[in-house]
């Protein structure tokens, strides 16, 4: 028997059938077009699961269920997404529409950065740990919590583990949550270029050039790469934004630990294919202040391994 997995984002739609080793045997997308009505969104997720099912030769009655990883507040329960402002949804029965559409009647549905977390601890770099926490670097700080090969998303309204929407600073940087300070606002790969550009235009009022100035796009935006790449060639006002970066970094999965004390913690995102140029420091700092720094048992930080089949594999796997 196969699994489906949903990966609902505001760019595009990716869908995949695994086998019962969460081997993904047959995978596709298409554009979300998120400004459109929702019902639609779900219709063609229902479609790509049909095209993708019949190119591999696998009839319905072969498909278990499919799992859906969206956005936003998700009640697992009833199928619902309570709350989504990146894909407007609001008390949005996803599940229920699915079906719709759909001969496959089984459907289950979670947060998209909960289930990229159970990806990663089902069949990732976090495998086999009884307690695993996945950190997604991207446009905003996900996180998810997984405890002994299931999601934990809070007791009263889905809605926990939001880790990025934990303050760091008080009364900081305006977050797009509405709080000030949060974490978010400052380790997202979002965050991570505006810190870039607020140096460069630092700079520049100083009458100092920087190899991060030649790495500008022609609309004035830097991308989160350009601060590493400019340190890899020897830039020290890189380093400075990269040293920052990775001490608001630190700060926030140092919390984490603290809190949850969790066997591996996993980071994801773009901001990951620096690799030991940002984990290297990062463990540094976070060895240094952890509570419990003189514990020989201690959380073990990786990076993440599934990329973007994540959140795939972790939908895939709601119903086991």
């Amino acid at each position: 028997m196969y699994t489906v997995g949903v990966d609902l984002g505001g760019t595009n739609i990716a869908v995949g059938i695994c086998d019962e080793k969460l081997n993904i045997v047959a995978k596709g997308s298409v554009p979300t077009l998120a400004a459109r009505d929702p019902e639609l969104i779900v219709k063609d997720m229902s479609d790509l699961v049909g095209s993708l099912a019949e190119n591999a030769g696998i009839p319905y009655s072969e498909i278990s269920y499919v799992g859906i990883a969206a956005p936003g507040s998700i009640n697992s329960d009833t199928g619902v997404v309570e709350y989504s402002n990146n894909i407007q949804m609001s008390n949005f029965p996803m599940c229920e529409i699915f079906k719709k559409y759909s001969p496959i009647k089984t459907v289950y549905i979670a947060n998209d950065a909960n289930a990229a977390a159970l990806g990663e601890a089902l069949a990732g770099a976090a495998k086999g740990a009884g307690v695993a926490l996945m950190i997604t670097l991207g446009t905003g700080v996900g996180g998810g919590v997984i405890m002994n090969g299931k999601i934990f998303a809070g007791g009263v309204n889905y809605s926990g583990t939001e880790l990025g929407h934990t303050v760091l600073v008080a009364g900081g940087r305006q977050c797009t949550c509405g709080r000030r300070g949060c974490w978010e606002a400052y380790s997202s790969a979002t965050a991570l270029s505006r810190m870039t550009k607020e140096k460069m235009t630092e700079l520049s009022l100083k009458g100092i050039t920087s190899l991060m100035h030649s790495m500008e796009k022609p609309d004035g935006s830097v991308s989160a790469r350009v601060p590493f790449a400019a340190m890899k060639q020897g830039d020290p006002y890189a380093k400075e934004v990269c040293d920052e970066y990775i001490r608001y970094l630190a700060e926030g999965i140092t919390n984490m630990i603290n809190i949850f004390q969790p066997h591996v913690l996993c980071i994801g995102g773009g901001v990951c294919n620096e690799k030991e140029y940002l984990t290297k420091p990062l463990i540094e700092i976070v060895e240094r202040d952890q509570y419990t720094r003189t514990n020989p048992n201690k959380a073990k930080i990786v990076t993440a391994t599934l990329g973007n089949d994540a959140g795939i594999i972790g939908a895939a796997s709601l119903g086991k």
